[in-house]
């Protein structure tokens, strides 16, 4: 069975800002495994959305604006690339455990959480400190180690 690594957001921002270890470690692997989750997506695109909503009609702010949106469309097209992995029926009912024992992180990195276990994939991210209260959640975090696991 091929291992899935499943970059959190944080991973993800660092891999397209070409962050030297992150973008090493992808290197040394095949790319085909690896990919991000829907909620990483809506992460992603919702920060876009948001500069977008802020922009007041002001002259003034039509470069914010025009940047939004060209980030949108680059975020869209950058994360077209990559292979997604959705909320499904399996993670749904993991979600539903672990929210039944009451981990106490976000809600949106527990759906990331999720997702990844119901794959068996390996969450790679630098918020170790939440992901690690997920029982059975095996994490990593590749700005600290260049090595392959």
């Amino acid at each position: 069975m091929t291992v899935i690594w499943v970059l959190d957001t944080d991973h993800l921002s660092l891999f397209q800002r070409e962050h030297p270890i992150v973008k090493q470690r992808i290197k040394q692997m095949n790319f085909a495994n690896t990919a991000i989750t829907v909620v990483t997506l809506e992460e992603q695109m919702k920060g876009w959305l948001n500069v977008i909503n802020k922009y007041n009609g002001q002259p003034s702010e039509f470069e914010k604006l025009i940047l939004a949106y060209k980030g949108l469309k680059d975020g869209v097209e950058y994360l077209n690339k990559l292979k997604l992995l959705d909320f499904d029926l399996p993670a749904y009912n993991c979600y539903q455990e672990l929210v039944g024992q009451r981990i106490r992180i976000g809600t949106r990195d527990l759906r990331i959480a999720a997702i990844t276990l119901s794959i068996k994939g390996i969450l790679v991210t630098r918020n170790t400190k939440d992901f690690a209260k997920v029982p059975n959640l095996q994490i990593e975090d590749w700005t600290i180690s260049s090595s392959p696991a």
